[in-house]
């Protein structure tokens, strides 16, 4: 297993500083020779329109969908990681941005993700709401009857950020996924 964080803005230290936490080191990921590279991915919360626009400019988005869809990649996506799991179609969810509110909403709650058998404690931080998921898509969480973390395959993605909150649980989970 070779971890990856796609590394051109956001939580890019946040997870590598789990992933050191459990012992693992992560390589960037900026370019297709280095996407090659790896077998699990992050794609981590920030700016996502940020984030999509260099994984276009880089061809990133395609092959990273081609990779997904012939099993040979799985990713974990956070907050933004999550909605551009969406725009590439790769997770059957209809995702709304910023759905909680402003940097001022923002929130801390302790979650229960079936498979996991603790508490996960992760921040809401400008985090899009989940509003509806196709039949492929399982449902692992909810905050306040609203799903927060899901599976699609070789996917798991959330809408808030664990690693903020030094949280590995999520991590470990993704981790376990072959």
């Amino acid at each position: 297993m070779v971890v990856g964080i796609l590394a051109f803005q956001g939580d890019v230290a946040e997870h590598r500083s789990i992933l050191t936490q459990l012992e693992l080191s992560a390589r960037d990921v900026r370019t297709l020779h280095e996407l090659a590279e790896v077998t699990h991915l992050i794609i981590p919360g920030g700016e996502s329109t940020v984030i999509g626009l260099h994984m276009k400019f880089t061809g990133l988005d395609t092959r990273i969908t081609e990779r997904v869809r012939e099993g040979s990649l799985f990713v974990l996506g956070t907050c933004a990681g999550l909605i551009l799991l969406a725009r590439l179609g790769l997770l059957h969810a209809t995702v709304e941005r910023n759905a909680y509110g402003s940097q001022i909403d923002s929130f801390d709650a302790a979650i229960n993700v079936r498979g996991i058998d603790a508490q996960m404690y992760a921040a809401f931080i400008r985090a899009p709401k989940i509003s509806h998921v196709d039949g492929s898509v399982e449902i692992l969480a909810e905050c306040d009857g609203i799903p927060v973390v899901v599976r699609e395959g070789n996917i798991l993605a959330s809408t808030c950020h664990p690693e903020l909150r030094g949280e590995s649980l999520l991590h470990e989970m993704f981790l376990g996924l072959r």
